[in-house]
């Protein structure tokens, strides 16, 4: 059994624009120059009628990692990515994620809602982290998820400027 993942933000636009921004190859492209980290690539995106699908790549340099996960993992970690996202029914829409690291034997994945929140839009995010290595793969998961989270919390920031700015 994992470890759960439990993240909401909050965007003072309605759903429609936030889904617009999260359905934009250029806001994805956008997102990962300004905060996807060392060697960030978008490896394949697929648009249409309101929806997209995208695959990515990213790292965490070995040396923002615990040494437990060094000694296990040497050197970078490199993440891969998928994030989709249907398209707006009623006044909500849903996504799916996940992600794998190359070399540890584990996943993250779960869904994502959009919805109205008074004059904006929550998106809630709900998933799980599995490594599955006896004795470690409970601290392991530990970390990913305080790092998902941060990650999160930083991809909400830039998505929030986002939404502020003229395209």
């Amino acid at each position: 059994m994992g470890s759960r993942i439990d993240h909401y933000s909050h965007y003072a636009f309605p759903v429609a624009t936030v889904h617009a921004a999260l359905v934009d190859e250029n806001y994805w492209r956008s997102r990962l120059a300004e905060i996807g980290g060392p060697g960030a690539t978008l490896e394949d995106v697929r648009t249409g009628d309101g929806t997209i699908d995208l695959h990515m790549t990213q790292s965490i340099p070995a040396e923002h990692l615990p040494s437990f996960v060094t000694n296990f993992h040497p050197g970078d970690l490199v993440i891969h990515r998928h994030e989709s996202w249907q398209p707006v029914t009623g006044d909500r829409a849903t996504g799916r994620f996940s992600a794998h690291v190359d070399g540890l034997p584990g996943k993250v994945d779960g869904t994502s809602t959009m919805a109205p929140d008074g004059a904006g839009t929550i998106v809630e995010i709900d998933g799980e982290a599995e490594v599955r290595i006896p004795f470690l793969g409970g601290k392991i998961e530990g970390i990913i998820v305080e790092q998902i989270v941060e990650l999160f919390d930083v991809e909400r920031t830039f998505t929030a400027k986002w939404l502020s700015e003229p395209h």
